[in-house]
């Protein structure tokens, strides 16, 4: 049945369409058109559309082939109402994923002949004009090349992917790295770890180290998630009289790099907590964290601080910094952390009975709004004697610390194996607030 674009002439929120057809530069092929109205309400009489040519080889991938890929793209668009992808029509799922070397002109030529398309798909305005021309965007991310692992489901956070990437960072340098994305969000890397070789090139085998040649371990040296370093700088606020041996309780496991880091690096004790079990499995089978790492409870990270807060009566059994990373289970208002749930007045408080005197709670945020912000910290002040931030620095991330007890900046932990460890200008970043 043919399709009446008659329907694309108002914004209709969250609406999501897609079909197929005929590529106009190749018509023995189809081309795939998905149609996304952004779920926010905009009484602009102008609505603002956009189009984006998914990468060759990818159309697979989450980000571009499902509705929670295109709806955090749209989002991540400030004022547009109607986004609109298009890419070949694929139904096999490649493992193997190469950046192509050489851009031919077939997508310069393929926009061209379908900017008259995505004008007919575009919403006339209230004013009942039509919208003269439709932008094409470019997606440009920073893999070289990546190959799939595993696609897993747990029972809680649903499909996951394993992937190891190539990535292209600062001054044309590469670094390859392992990553977990769930379908819900996948625009999100949940862990991102590096991976080295196992072996180094030799003279019997002088080639550099590939994806699909290569056998590579994780590197639990480093931390390349760009909020974990600021994370662990924010030790820097924990009063230095604490035990030789310190306790970190970690909620939200992931692939388990900030666990592993605390216990290998920092020589602490870490207790984690994570609500599905599939991801346990993951991080330790692909993300190299060992149970003598961490003890870990499969268990639902509010559950365990309210009845962990009711049982432990002195500071043997309390922890001197808790951290949290976890993020909102709802695609639909972006990428956001943490779960509004998670920082309830019996929440914080559950939280800081579990530390010593001495101790921090240290949370990763992602707030979606500046009032919502503002009213995190708001709960946190009212609860804590000191909040700190750290400004990640990416557009996203803070790193909140919150203490039991005021404290001397002075005498914090152990600062030399901090410096070594974790970028100096994280913990010169720590402010008051």
């Amino acid at each position: 049945m043919a399709l009446d674009v008659r329907i694309f002439e108002n914004i209709s929120p969250s609406r999501f369409i897609s079909f197929t057809i005929p590529n106009p530069i190749s018509p023995l092929h189809l081309l795939r058109l998905a149609v996304l109205d952004s779920p926010v309400h905009s009484t602009d009489s102008s609505p603002r559309v956009a189009a984006i040519l998914v990468p060759k080889h990818r159309e697979t991938d989450w980000i571009f082939s499902t509705e929670s890929g295109h709806l955090q793209l749209l989002l991540n668009l400030p004022g547009i109402s109607r986004l609109i992808l298009i890419g070949d029509d694929r139904s096999d799922s490649p493992t193997v994923y190469h950046r192509p070397i050489d851009e031919d002109n077939d997508s310069e030529k393929l926009e061209q002949r379908l900017k008259p398309l995505a004008v007919a798909l575009s919403p006339k305005t209230l004013t009942g004009g039509e919208i003269d021309d439709v932008p094409f965007l470019i997606f440009d991310d920073d893999v070289v090349s990546s190959v799939a692992l595993e696609k897993s489901v747990g029972p809680f956070v649903g499909e996951m992917l394993i992937e190891d990437v190539e990535i292209e960072i600062d001054n044309g340098v590469r670094e390859f790295r392992r990553r977990l994305r769930f379908k819900r969000m996948p625009n999100l890397v949940q862990s991102d770890i590096k991976i080295v070789p196992r072996s180094s090139s030799s003279a019997l085998n002088p080639s550099p180290p590939s994806l699909t040649t290569t056998e590579f371990r994780p590197d639990l040296t480093d931390l390349v998630h760009p909020y974990l370093a600021p994370m662990v700088a924010s030790l820097s606020l924990i009063g230095s009289h604490i035990e030789s041996k310190p306790k970190a309780l970690c909620i939200g496991v992931g692939g388990g790099g900030l666990l592993s880091f605390l216990t290998l690096q920092l020589g602490f004790e870490v207790t984690g907590v994570e609500i599905d079990p599939e991801v346990l499995r993951i991080a330790r089978q692909y993300f190299g964290l060992e149970e003598s790492f961490a003890r870990v409870h499969v268990e639902d990270g509010i559950d365990f601080l309210k009845r962990y807060s009711s049982t432990c009566c002195d500071d043997d059994a309390k922890y001197d910094v808790l951290m949290v990373d976890l993020d909102s289970t709802d695609p639909i208002h972006g990428v956001s952390a943490p779960p509004i749930e998670f920082v309830g007045r019996d929440v914080l408080l559950a939280a800081r009975n579990v530390l010593v005197p001495s101790g921090v709670f240290v949370i990763n945020v992602i707030p979606p709004s500046k009032t919502f912000y503002q009213e995190l910290k708001e709960e946190f002040r009212e609860v804590f004697a000191e909040l700190y931030e750290i400004d990640v620095g990416n557009g996203e991330n803070f790193v909140l610390i919150a203490t039991v007890a005021a404290r001397d900046r002075k005498n914090g932990f152990n600062r030399e194996n901090l410096t070594s460890a974790v970028l100096v200008k994280y913990i010169d970043a720590i402010r008051r607030i």
